[in-house]
């Protein structure tokens, strides 16, 4: 990424998240990491500390730059032709291939988040991640579908995730695999939750009994 005459620290921070993320994989997450980026950007090494000033900082942008590049590579006029399940199965796909040169890199950054005191920023970057990929598929249930799909979704992510760490398979095909079966399995559960809702609908409901006789149809 190349940076403006005059950048912004979001700017800065956003073209400095890759570099640290590849010095991580030697340096870990550290200010050894951020300072080599710095200087390979020629961005001073204050304005860097001031733009990402701890490793969970670091790890927030980094993630963040996978949610762009995945966007990138999944535009919308592409999913457009997909049915969801496609289009969930692609958009962590994208993310697997974003990933699969930075494994070592990812471990590290999973680890700190396993942190007890990173443990919430580490479930709001999971939270962000479904987020992300639900909106791009064309989601835009506000109920509680809402919060049901994006939990379910950063649970297989976060499932996926410990799988590929340790896949040898050519191309991550374990992965894909282990990826296909919880996709599947959210499907069943979307579309059995679907029927249990219609069918909910036309139970005798005291509440709507009480409300017609207060509110009778005109």
């Amino acid at each position: 990424m190349t940076l403006s005459a005059d950048p912004t620290i979001p700017e800065i921070r956003d073209a400095l998240a890759p570099l640290v993320a590849d010095n991580a994989a030697f340096d870990g997450w550290t200010a050894a990491a951020r300072d080599m980026a710095a200087d390979a950007l020629g961005v001073d090494r204050d304005i860097a500390l001031l733009a990402l000033p701890d490793a969970a900082t670091m790890i927030d942008a980094w993630f963040a730059s996978v949610d762009a590049a995945m966007l990138t590579a999944l535009p919308p006029e592409t999913l457009a032709a997909m049915k969801v399940r496609a289009k969930i199965t692609a958009l962590i796909e994208a993310r697997l291939d974003t990933l699969a040169p930075h494994r070592e890199t990812l471990r590290r950054a999973l680890a700190i988040l396993a942190l007890p005191t990173n443990l919430a920023h580490g479930a709001r970057l999971g939270w962000r991640a479904a987020d992300t990929m639900w909106r791009a598929a064309g989601d835009i249930a506000t109920d509680y579908n809402h919060y049901t799909k994006r939990g379910l979704l950063a649970a297989v992510y976060a499932a996926t995730m410990t799988v590929f760490l340790d896949d040898d398979s050519e191309g991550q095909a374990d992965t894909r695999a282990f990826l296909a079966r919880r996709i599947e399995g959210i499907m069943r559960f979307e579309k059995a939750k679907a029927g249990f809702l219609s069918r909910a609908t036309h139970r005798p409901s005291l509440s709507r009994f009480i409300g017609r006789l207060r509110y009778p149809a005109v």
